[in-house]
């Protein structure tokens, strides 16, 4: 009887890479459902209520400034002074002509600097002035 000599398989040395695609679309959808995009943050303020409001649409071409009790200024999270806001505001409309200005100001704020504010931005040719507010009731 002939005993024979069964020849060993070569081993592989190869990645099995199956599965990757299906790891690739879950790390996706993780990343997907857990990312949070960040909007401005702003200063604290309390907003004065009105009897009518009106909601705008597109949120891309807003800039927002806030203006919180202690008549701090704050456009798109940059803390600036009151001098600032012509020339910041003259950038911002160059690069976007369409863009919309949200002023939100606190309800016991002065006045005087909101209307400062305003002036400001009608040195920088920023006339789509939008007041934030909260609806009575």
């Amino acid at each position: 009887m002939a005993i024979g000599f069964k020849q060993k398989s070569k081993l592989s040395s190869a990645i099995p890479n199956s599965s990757v695609a299906d790891i690739v679309f879950l790390l996706l959808i993780f990343f997907m459902t857990v990312t949070v995009f960040k909007e401005y943050q702003g200063l604290r303020v309390q907003l004065p209520q009105a009897k009518a409001t009106q909601k705008i649409e597109a949120k891309r071409d807003i800039s927002y400034i806030w203006i919180d009790r202690e008549n701090r200024l704050n456009i798109d999270d940059m803390l600036i002074s009151y001098a600032e806001v012509a020339p910041v505001m003259a950038d911002k409309m160059l690069t976007n002509p369409a863009l919309i200005v949200s002023i939100r100001a606190d309800s016991k704020s002065k006045y005087g600097r909101v209307a400062m504010v305003m002036e400001s931005l009608k040195e920088a040719n920023a006339l789509r002035v939008n007041f934030a507010t909260i609806s009575e009731g």
